[in-house]
């Protein structure tokens, strides 16, 4: 008796959390966490690998992009490929491309920028959409990097019709979140598509059954910046050249674009 007491007890906090108000909450923190993230720079480095039918490499090549902050906004610059610096020549037409973006942006009326950082946030919205679009479960509570997160399921509601057209993929798409419980952020994600998806006019399509996994971890004690991305599909490039493979993008050496900032390493913070 004393032993079902017990479990009772432990499972009352999560019993009385509702899956659609914690995903709901975690969408509001995570505006406040964006316009923070705006602050960060790192590194990505892509690597894309083709397979064959068995699922064996048959070409790998990375590309290692420095996002740093560009009057104000980001900006991805390549630095290496391959885990090589760049040649000369390609380092300095990268170094042209970021002369001839600054000079624009710093052209750019007060009134052009307030019009860009409106589209920006206005291409989150369609986030906002997600307690609509899917029918969320919680499944119990994980430790992810040493903190408790819960666990829920989102799966996509039959005949449900997005206001926004970015939130037409959502329908599409299966996942399972973790949500950190002090802090309200998506600690990872795992999604697959349920049906084809269609991106560019349609000249690039994922075949069903491709997957994506995504993380987050905390830098600095105040915000949530990306970890790591993979995605593995067949997919189809216009109508003729068919591709199976992975993507896998990992992030390092966040710092802040303050000079007074305190900077800590991603190792610190796993």
């Amino acid at each position: 008796m004393l032993r079902f007491l017990i479990s009772v007890s432990l499972l009352t906090p999560l019993l009385a959390q509702d899956a659609a108000e914690i995903v709901k909450k975690s969408l509001d923190r995570d505006a406040d966490n964006y316009e923070r993230s705006k602050n960060y720079t790192y590194l990505a480095r892509q690597e894309e690998r083709q397979l064959d039918s068995s699922g064996k490499a048959k070409s790998a090549e990375s590309l290692t992009f420095d996002i740093s902050i560009l009057a104000g906004r980001r900006y991805e610059r390549i630095v290496a490929k391959n885990d090589k610096p760049l040649p000369p020549k390609e380092e300095k037409q990268e170094q042209d491309k970021l002369d001839r973006e600054l000079a624009k942006r710093q052209k750019e009326t007060p009134a052009e920028k307030a019009k860009l950082e409106k589209e920006r946030v206005g291409n989150r919205r369609y986030l906002q959409e997600v307690p609509l679009v899917y029918n969320l479960r919680l499944l119990g509570t994980e430790v992810v990097s040493g903190k408790p997160a819960w666990v829920i399921s989102a799966e996509p509601k039959p005949g449900y019709k997005p206001t926004l057209d970015r939130a037409k993929l959502l329908t599409k798409i299966r996942a399972k979140i973790w949500i950190d419980q002090a802090e309200y952020q998506w600690v990872k994600v795992d999604a697959e598509a349920i049906e084809p998806l269609s991106f560019g006019l349609g000249l690039f399509r994922i075949a069903a059954g491709g997957k994506l996994h995504f993380e987050q971890m905390r830098i600095n004690d105040e915000v949530w910046l990306p970890s790591a991305f993979v995605a593995s599909a067949d997919a189809r490039i216009g109508y003729l050249k068919k591709l199976r493979g992975d993507i896998n993008i990992t992030y390092r050496d966040y710092r802040k674009f303050q000079s007074d900032s305190r900077m800590v390493s991603a190792e610190a913070e796993r």
